[in-house]
């Protein structure tokens, strides 16, 4: 996709360093220029009046020449299309291809961001940030906040949030579900920390049974011929049957060692072996797993995910202050107190920063550098010629007084070896 940025045409005004320094380098040409009438003017046969009359002559010279040369890089000179001026303008376009051709070369190769990321110890910036947000910056944090409100409000919201659905599905869709599932109510029965959950089962078989005797007592009825209905004995075996089976449940629920216990522990152990070993299982699991993505209603939840988080992330930029003064700023702070303690921690998240930076490098780089390169040709000439004048101008007008000064040593010097010879 080309991402083509056509930027506003923007009329910046000039830094207050660069208006003084060009009011500077103009007054000093005009005041050589008046010098120079002056002492031709004021002629009295003096040698000293030669030798300032030189020096103006030839600051002026100087002067002209720089301010010639200065003016050829953004603009005409007095607005006359002389050949080879306005030269930013007429070359934008090359610039912004060599400037992102630079960026490329020398910032987003992965080489040389892996080189320089090396030297940048991420986690310990971070973990004394977090470790004493009090003594941080505010400034860093409200810039933080700042730039992430921005970058969450001018994304594609649809766009992204289809992005970060699509990754979550696809994520679990390529996850192995059974063996994480055998593997956890494995570790849960040997610890003895699935007996919580039977003994629940057991206290909802219990209440299932009492909410439901009307009908046991009308499969019996059904079930029971003509002469029990008759004699009642139909009635006397439903409260039989569940009398036995309240006790039954009673049982289970007061005796630990009770037989049928014993019977579902075993088959909550092949459960576990199942799932981790049996194909047929990790097979209907998997199918369990992809009707559940495809069931609408699982669907609309995962839709809202990133609505939700997108918020969550909002609320929290636009106040940081009071997500740090919390329970999760303490979590936070602890957080950064492990990191300054902990070197291998350390070193294993500036490897991943490393790592996720190459990465993105090495993936989104051609994007960047494209974005770079056609921003630039989408600001009109006014604009790259505003932005590059300001930003160096101040810099190029000491060019010019420093030309017009030393055009007038020059030119002093040329004549006080005239004057010798």
């Amino acid at each position: 996709m080309k991402l083509f940025v056509r930027a506003p045409r923007l009329s910046e005004a000039p830094p207050e360093g660069l208006r003084r320094m060009r009011i500077i380098a103009t007054g000093l040409l005009v005041f050589m220029a008046a010098t120079f009438i002056a002492t031709r003017a004021l002629d009295n046969g003096h040698p000293a009046f030669g030798f300032v009359q030189a020096f103006a002559e030839a600051a002026m010279v100087g002067g002209l020449a720089d301010w010639f040369a200065v003016t050829a890089l953004f603009r005409h000179p007095l607005g006359v299309p002389i050949p080879h001026t306005a030269i930013i303008p007429r070359n934008k376009d090359r610039i912004g291809d060599t400037l992102a051709i630079f960026l490329r070369d020398n910032f987003l190769t992965p080489v040389v961001i892996s080189r320089r990321m090396r030297r940048m110890d991420v986690a310990s910036i971070a973990g004394e940030w977090l470790a004493n947000p009090g003594t941080s910056s505010k400034r860093l944090t409200r810039g933080c906040s700042r730039l992430a409100i921005e970058i969450l409000q001018a994304l594609d919201q649809e766009r992204l949030g289809g992005m970060v659905r699509g990754a979550m599905v696809q994520q679990v869709r390529n996850l192995q579900l059974a063996p994480l599932l055998g593997q956890a109510l494995g570790a849960a029965m040997a610890d003895d920390r699935h007996l919580p959950i039977l003994n629940g089962i057991v206290r909802a078989a219990g209440q299932i049974l009492e909410t439901n005797e009307h009908l046991v007592r009308a499969m019996v009825h059904e079930r029971a011929g003509a002469v029990m209905r008759w004699t009642g004995l139909d009635e006397t075996l439903s409260n039989k049957i569940i009398d036995g089976l309240k006790k039954l449940v009673r049982d289970m629920a007061e005796d630990p060692d009770h037989p049928l216990r014993g019977k579902a522990e075993e088959a909550l152990a092949t459960l576990a072996h199942d799932l981790q070993h049996a194909p047929e299982m990790a097979a209907r699991v998997d199918a369990l797993k992809l009707a559940m993505l495809e069931n609408p209603a699982m669907q609309g939840w995962i839709n809202g995910l990133w609505e939700q988080a997108r918020t969550a992330m909002l609320r929290v930029a636009q106040n940081p202050e009071k997500l740090l003064a919390g329970k999760f700023g303490d979590a936070l702070k602890q957080l950064g107190e492990t990191l300054q303690r902990d070197s291998r921690l350390r070193a294993t998240i500036n490897r991943f920063v490393r790592r996720a930076v190459v990465g993105t490098a090495a993936d989104y780089g051609d994007g960047i550098v494209r974005l770079v390169s056609e921003t630039v040709r989408g600001w009109d000439a006014e604009t790259i010629t505003g932005r590059l004048e300001n930003a160096v101008g101040k810099d190029l007008q000491y060019i010019r007084v420093n030309g017009t000064l030393v055009g007038g040593l020059v030119g002093l010097v040329i004549h006080t070896i005239d004057t010798w010879l």
